[in-house]
């Protein structure tokens, strides 16, 4: 089976395995995990932060994050499809009694010109704007990179306004290759970033809150309240710091596979890339059909060896990852091109908005 649900589905190599079964553990609640603490300053040193903490998800170092800088009755404001707005079951709100303003971007992106001007007035009738949140590389987005223009314009912007600024950067290293520009360079604007070992950097576990030292007494504090307080967890961090040391350069391999699947799907008169622009491992695709779905797409591509994931009714997306070959992926595109000749020939074509 050609896997590429998502590139949270690879599974650690011989060597991540053999460190962790051999790395050095203590209880990082009561005490410290060397390993944990190894991992920590890994990426705190990559992003050119101060310190960082390991946690078990995305979602709660996104919301440990969210916690961090804002009290309840703060409002934070995000881009309409990012992560923290539409797959975290609205934690900012469930957890810490924060309001969302969605901003829809341009194919995924915000500008600072969509935001100047949504700053609430200070007076006791408007919650108290907070805390901006971007998000890159953009999953919704089909894996895009913000253009790094605007999130610097963004990020000075939000801090002449006295906003605090936090990055979803669950793919942030799928941006460093792919752009070109360093992690440290990236993270440079956010007061915290996010980043995720579990996607495709490969390891089994873990997402990493990174920031200043003085954030940190809370960040332990809010990631306890969470559930997220681990007591060996240096054999899970060994994984995260082997994919820190292995696994950085590789995923241009998963971009360049990427782009064999986009290429399939722009052959398929039915089928049409969105966004057209595929800049990292994410592949999101539009099925043209009166009597096809993506859950039917999927289901047929799966009866031939391939798994992709139903986006949407009428969307299909694609993930790259380690445990997928150019082979794999040129094979997939082949069984995606005769599927979608199959439903062209059952159904006509039809491109509503």
């Amino acid at each position: 089976m050609i896997d590429l649900r998502s590139d949270t589905v690879t599974r650690p190599c011989e060597a991540m395995r053999a460190a962790m079964a051999t790395a050095p553990v203590n209880d990082d609640v009561i005490d410290v995990d060397p390993t944990v603490d190894r991992l920590q300053r890994m990426i705190a040193e990559r992003l050119g932060k101060e310190a960082a903490m390991f946690m078990p998800s995305g979602t709660m170092t996104n919301q440990v994050a969210v916690r961090l800088h804002c009290r309840p009755g703060d409002e934070l404001l995000c881009e309409a499809g990012c992560h923290i707005y539409n797959y975290e079951q609205g934690g900012f709100a469930q957890l810490s009694g924060i309001v969302a303003q969605p901003v829809p971007g341009q194919n995924s992106v915000l500008k600072l010109g969509q935001l100047e001007g949504l700053i609430k007035p200070d007076n006791e009738h408007a919650v108290r704007t907070r805390l901006v949140c971007l998000e890159n590389t953009h999953n919704r987005g089909g894996g895009r990179i913000l253009p790094y223009e605007h999130v610097e314009s963004i990020c000075n912007w939000a801090h002449e306004h006295d906003l605090v600024t936090h990055l979803d950067g669950a793919r942030l290293f799928n941006s460093v290759v792919a752009s070109v520009i360093s992690a440290d360079e990236w993270a440079s604007g956010f007061d915290t970033i996010s980043i995720c070992f579990s996607k495709g950097l490969g390891a089994p576990v873990g997402s990493a809150l990174v920031g200043s030292k003085d954030m940190i007494h809370d960040m332990r504090r809010h990631r306890k309240l969470f559930g997220g307080g681990m007591r060996q967890s240096g054999i899970i961090a060994a994984g995260a710091v082997y994919a820190l040391e292995n696994n950085i350069d590789r995923l241009e391999l998963d971009h360049h596979a990427a782009q064999t699947i986009a290429h399939a799907v722009s052959q398929c008169d039915n089928l049409s890339l969105e966004p057209e622009q595929v800049d990292t491992n994410i592949v999101i695709f539009r099925i043209h059909s009166d009597q096809v779905s993506a859950s039917d797409f999927c289901e047929r591509l799966y009866e031939q060896g391939v798994w992709m994931l139903p986006f949407s009714n009428v969307h299909v997306r694609a993930c790259t990852h380690l445990n997928v070959s150019m082979d794999d992926c040129l094979h997939a595109g082949q069984i995606l091109q005769q599927t979608a000749e199959q439903i062209r020939t059952e159904s006509p074509i039809t491109r509503g908005s």
